[in-house]
Formats: C-alpha cells, structure tokens, sequence
C-alpha cells in the first residue's frame, strides 16, 4: 500500500530547522534535491503498490534519496541511518519535514528499497530526471547552436559517452551526469 502526501515538503523554507541552525540554500543537497522531479517519480513508485491493505510504503523521496546518498557516499546500511540521522541536509534530501534525532527507517528497510526500485526502474527514473533538466528553450544568443543544427539536420547514429548502464552503477548517474555537466554529447561513427 502506498499513501501519497505524508510528507510534502515544498521547499528548503518548509523545512522545520531547530534553533540557532539556519540551513545553506547553497548546499549540494539543497541543489541536488531541486533537480529531481520527486512528484513525478512518486506516480510511478507508487503503482508498485497495487494493495491497498496492509502497512503503507516509505515514500519515494526517502527511499530513492536514501540510495543516492548511499551510493555517493559509499556507506553501509547502518552508517547511513547514523548519518541521515546526524545530519539536517541528508534529511531534507530524503524529504524529513524537518530535524529529527531518531532514525527515519531502521537500516534493513534499505533491502527492501533496493527490492522495489530496479535497474529498470531506477533507468526510468533516470530518464525522468534527465529530461527534468534539459532545458526546452532555445540557447542563448538568438537560438543558434552549431551543435545542435548538426544534430537536427543529420540522423543520430552515435553512442552516448560516459555512462555504462549496468547493475546498480545506475544510481550514480545522476550524480555523476546532470549535476556536473547537465549536458551531454554524442559521439558520432
């Protein structure tokens, strides 16, 4: 069973900060999290639910944040629960409303996360999160781009660079693709 709304979070603003600790909209956390469409894949997490007894799901924002941070970072299961509950950015990526000192999931709930989100899933969601970051304007400077004439006039028969789409390096690909570079070219034969 899968609920929707339990925790909406809007924004860095919404996000219930205890005292005296003033959060920095500039964090990499703050930023990475601004680049996901968590509404959108939420859709999608949630039809993995079909069962409307039983005991609700962790929402999509806490499990597939939980993965990223995992998979940046490299921590166990365990250290991973210790550090989101340590630390206030891991716990707006993961969509907390706000700061809390007890673990927001125990660390083998993380097995069943892994379970439900898929390489074909998570490949999914990747193409969500791409398209979400490619901008649909035209570029600046009257919209000329050699590039992208190049590309518009000639059929694409080129390989994507950088990226291997295997096992669970899937998850790195945000990361590693859209927040560094945005963008991405394409090799031709």
């Amino acid at each position: 069973m899968y609920k929707f709304e339990r925790y909406r979070q809007l924004g860095l603003a919404d996000f219930n900060q205890p005292v005296g600790l003033k959060m920095n909209p500039e964090n990499r956390w703050v930023k990475k999290a601004e680049t996901i469409p968590w509404d959108a894949i939420e859709e999608k997490y949630a039809r993995l639910f079909p069962s409307k007894t039983g005991m609700p799901a962790k929402p999509l924002r806490m499990a597939l944040g939980s993965l990223l941070i995992q998979k940046q970072l490299g921590f166990s299961d365990r250290e991973l629960v210790l550090e989101i509950m340590e630390n206030p950015y891991f716990q707006y990526f993961i969509g907390l409303p706000g700061y809390q000192t007890e673990p927001p999931f125990v660390p083998s709930l993380l097995v069943e996360f892994r379970k439900r989100l898929t390489d074909d899933i998570l490949g999914e969601i990747n193409e969500m999160i791409i398209a979400y970051n490619t901008p649909d304007d035209p570029p600046p400077g009257g919209g000329s781009n050699p590039d992208a004439a190049e590309t518009d006039t000639a059929e694409n028969n080129g390989t994507l660079t950088g990226l291997q789409w295997k096992g669970p390096s899937l998850l790195q690909i945000p990361f590693a693709f859209i927040f560094r570079y945005r963008f991405f070219k394409v090799q031709t034969a």
